[in-house]
């Protein structure tokens, strides 16, 4: 089951229980991400805010989002792409999909423990998590470069 960012008013509540201000920035974010399993980029989030709030920075995109990870809301991924993604799944083990011409980026669940364990010596390094990048093409590129 995949696991959400809460609605902007439990996010809300969330940061001003752990002494964190909600600004109207703030609660736009939380709107934006609310429901959003794209593993948005920090930039992608800016440019819907600005439709709304055209003063507002990137730096805020950021900070909002950073203090979102300190809470345990979402997690940053580096997924080679040159810009980070921000996964809201934190509560499941899951790995992820990268589609190499349009970037999008899906969650996939592998049980890799088992094969792991055998092939990673214990006394010689103790596995805890695991996380793997599958590259390829997603449904909708792979038809149009079988389309051309």
């Amino acid at each position: 089951m995949i696991t959400l960012v809460r609605s902007p008013d439990e996010l809300s509540e969330l940061f001003r229980s752990t002494g964190r201000k909600v600004t109207p920035q703030r609660r736009r974010i939380f709107e934006i991400l609310e429901g959003n399993s794209s593993h948005p980029t920090a930039e992608s989030i800016y440019f819907e805010l600005a439709k709304d709030m055209p003063t507002v920075s990137l730096k805020t995109v950021y900070l909002t989002l950073r203090e979102l990870e300190e809470v345990g809301e979402i997690q940053s991924l580096d997924l080679g792409m040159g810009s980070s993604r921000f996964d809201p799944n934190v509560d499941e083990e899951h790995h992820h999909l990268v589609c190499i011409r349009c970037g999008e980026v899906r969650d996939i669940y592998l049980t890799l423990g088992q094969g792991l364990q055998r092939q990673v010596p214990q006394d010689q390094f103790a596995v805890t998590k695991a996380e793997v990048v599958f590259r390829g093409l997603c449904a909708n590129c792979r038809a149009s470069s079988e389309a051309e």
